[in-house]
């Protein structure tokens, strides 16, 4: 009879905990984060373009504005753009 879950004698030497892969587990735990830190490494570089961006003069509002735009679907975009005219349209803000 094996030892319970948590007892200490030979708990190291397991493979396999309560049915749970413990050496796979810790591969995945551990990709996961390596992959974060490459996401937070990520993150800041974005961050100092739109900085750089900035500093030339561009609005890093309409940046930001045209890369969720360019991520969309061309007719997903595009009924987008319908409805917000329909709603300027409704709220008198076409000239």
């Amino acid at each position: 009879m094996s030892a319970p879950i948590g007892h200490n004698s030979g708990a190291n030497d397991r493979t396999d905990v309560g049915g749970i892969a413990i050496e796979r587990l810790k591969a995945f735990v551990e990709r996961i984060e390596r992959l974060e830190e490459e996401k937070r490494g990520l993150q800041e570089d974005v961050k100092e373009v739109y900085a750089e961006a900035k500093g030339t003069g561009f609005d890093t509002k309409i940046i930001r504005q045209i890369i969720r735009l360019r991520k969309m679907d061309k007719a997903d975009r595009q009924e987008q753009e319908a409805i917000l005219e329909l709603y300027k349209e409704a709220l008198g803000m076409l000239e």
